[in-house]
């Protein structure tokens, strides 16, 4: 073994229990070891010695389902949430939800239209930033399908932490949509028609047109 590849096995209990402590949800060993291993170089075998390990020495909870361990931070460190507390939060996760449902629709339109504007496109600097909208939108997707499958089985801390990832979310909604609106502004400075031929030759569809807007902060 390398010296640092023995630094980082060393360090490993260390990584995995600020991991689990931070994530506060449960995941098997290999599901530590894909989450961890880039950024920290951790080996699987360093990584399931170390859930063992914090696992008897009571730093972490282990349960077995059929052939598989599943470890997750013990919830006595972290402080009680109350009936209302509870109840907020739900009331937080039924709004969040109905946003999301708003927010992905809205998703799909700048999908579609960035695909229509990609192909109108021909200058490489504009190719070019059309590829990064399209892969700022795949992964904006995927947070949100994150988002609405963890709704209905999360803990309390999860779903504040949801909370907290919808306003980044919409954050980023904005963000899209000014990109997208400065870039049709630049196609209009050399194109002959109006914004609304242009919109129409396309078949580009606007937050406007569907009565949707990025909610407030």
């Amino acid at each position: 073994m390398s010296k640092g590849r023995a630094e980082a096995a060393a360090g490993a209990p260390g990584v995995v229990l600020r991991y689990l402590q931070e994530q506060n949800r449960p995941y098997s060993a290999q599901d530590v070891f894909g989450n961890l291993q880039r950024e920290h170089g951790l080996g699987k075998a360093a990584v399931v010695k170390a859930l063992e390990q914090l696992a008897q020495q009571g730093k972490i909870r282990e349960k077995t389902y059929g052939k598989q361990k599943i470890y997750f931070a013990g919830q006595d460190q972290f402080d009680t949430v109350s009936d209302a507390d509870l109840q907020t939060l739900d009331a937080k996760i039924v709004a969040l939800t109905a946003k999301v449902q708003s927010l992905q629709q809205s998703c799909r339109h700048l999908e579609a239209e960035l695909k229509e504007l990609t192909s109108a496109l021909t200058t490489p600097e504009m190719q070019r930033e059309i590829e990064q909208l399209k892969a700022q939108c795949a992964v904006f997707t995927e947070r949100l399908q994150g988002i609405k499958g963890a709704a209905a089985h999360v803990t309390p801390e999860e779903k504040e932490q949801v909370y907290l990832e919808r306003q980044r979310v919409c954050r980023e909604w904005r963000v899209r949509k000014r990109m997208a609106t400065e870039l049709c502004e630049a196609i209009l400075e050399g194109y002959s028609k109006s914004k609304k031929a242009l919109f129409e030759e396309v078949g580009i569809e606007t937050d406007e047109d569907h009565n949707v807007a990025p909610p407030d902060p």
